[in-house]
Formats: structure tokens, C-alpha cells, sequence
């Protein structure tokens, strides 16, 4: 999970962003997809101010990467208990954040996953993230929403559609991906702006998460197949 439209947070201004990642976390199971490990914060709060202290910049957005967020945690457990999905294919994890649903995708025997996301400090995370899970991720750290849909088979995102800009923003990049014959899951808790009339649910799981950065201690939380228009 990452916003897409935010400015972000630049490790180069940290001297060792990796260090920077294992000392603020802790490496432990996902709380819905055990089989998966992350280096996790347990301070949502602590954290974000820390990252904005060591880089001197305020008003930067959440630390999306050391958390393992409820339409994130549907995903990776519909895939890991879903293998066939993703079985052989190319995958697109967008919004990338840990790196948690394109681990999944590897461990379930994806062809090759692409993980994309806008904060520097994700794509250190998910290759930490996915050397303890032994397997391999590509990443790309850049604003795809104007971009050409990447050559993949599927696409999954979790938790993007909690801000209007940017949920439209999304929408209309998976309407590329549609076009161009992806396949695209969506995880979400029901946030504000889920493209309801467009979605079809695939599964249900009432997921944990952390309390600071969410308005309750577990979410109910689905996976959806989005639909083209009309």
C-alpha cells in the first residue's frame, strides 16, 4: 500500500536505509498469512516520526512499508491458499508496500512477480522481505499511473482506494490493465472509495491489524476480480 500521489521519502538521505529498516522492525509472521515473515513495525506512530526525524522532512506519508495492511493480508492468503491464480504467470504487485502479495505470488509458484511502489524506502523493505523468504522480486520505484501497463498476466492491489485522487487515479489505471488483457484482484477492508459496482468477491477473511493506523484492531476484508465497464 502506497498513496501514488504524495511526495516520498528518499533513503539516500539516511546512510544505510537497510540498517535504518532492521533496527526500527522486528521480523516476524504475518499475522493472516503466517507462512510469509516481514520486517514489521509494532509503533505505527514511533516510526513515522523517527523516518521524518532522520530525514528532516515533515509531512511525509505513513511508513506503508513495515506494515502488513488488511486488503495486503487478504490477498497473500487467497493466493498462498489459491496457487493455482498465479501458477506459471507474470505477475504485477502494485502499491507494492512490504512486498507481502508478491511473495506470496512467488511462493505459489508465479513465473516472475514486478513489485511497484512510489517510496524509495519499499522496494529496501521488500528486497529485505523477500530474502527472508527465499524468493526473488523485481522492483520498480516510480508513478506508473501514467505509464504503460507493464507486460504481465495478472495484476493485484490492496488498500489504494481510501483517497478520492488517487482512487480514481488507480481506476483508471486498471481499466488499462483490463484492456490489455490483465487479469486484476483487488484486497480491501471497504474503504471510502472501493469501486463497489465494478467488483466481483472472491473471498471474505476477517484479517488483524494494527489499531494506530486503522480505526479498529481486526478488519473485515475481501477479495474482489474487478470487472471492465458497461
Amino acid at each position: 500500500m502506497s498513496s501514488g500521489t504524495q511526495g516520498s521519502p528518499t533513503p539516500g538521505r539516511i546512510s544505510d536505509p537497510v540498517a535504518f529498516i532492521k533496527a526500527e522492525t522486528q521480523v516476524k509472521p504475518v499475522a493472516h498469512a503466517e507462512e510469509i515473515r516481514l520486517h514489521q513495525a509494532d509503533e505505527a506512530m514511533v516510526l513515522w516520526q523517527k523516518t521524518e526525524d532522520e530525514l528532516g522532512a515533515l509531512g511525509l506519508p505513513p511508513p506503508f512499508w513495515a506494515f502488513a495492511w488488511a486488503g495486503g493480508q487478504a490477498l497473500a492468503r487467497y493466493v498462498l491458499d489459491t496457487p493455482e491464480l498465479v501458477r506459471g504467470k507474470r505477475i504485477l504487485d502494485f502499491a507494492s508496500g512490504s512486498g507481502l502479495v508478491g511473495i506470496a505470488c512467488m511462493k505459489s509458484r508465479a513465473t516472475a512477480c514486478l513489485c511497484v511502489d512510489i517510496d524509495p524506502f519499499a522496494k529496501c523493505a521488500g528486497e529485505l522481505n523477500a530474502d527472508l523468504n527465499s524468493v526473488s522480486l523485481t522492483y520498480l520505484c516510480e508513478d506508473m499511473l501514467d505509464a504503460p501497463v507493464p507486460d504481465v498476466d495478472v495484476l493485484f492491489c490492496g488498500d489504494v482506494f481510501y483517497d478520492k485522487p488517487m482512487a480514481d487515479k488507480v481506476l483508471a489505471f486498471l481499466d488499462k490493465a483490463l484492456a490489455s488483457g490483465l487479469e486484476v484482484y483487488v484486497g480491501d477492508p471497504g474503504r471510502s472509495y472501493l469501486p463497489k459496482d465494478r467488483l466481483t468477491r472472491l473471498a471474505h477473511f476477517t484479517v488483524p491489524v494494527i489499531g494506530a493506523l486503522e480505526d479498529a484492531d481486526v478488519k473485515n476484508t475481501a477479495v474482489f476480480q474487478l470487472n471492465s465497464k458497461g
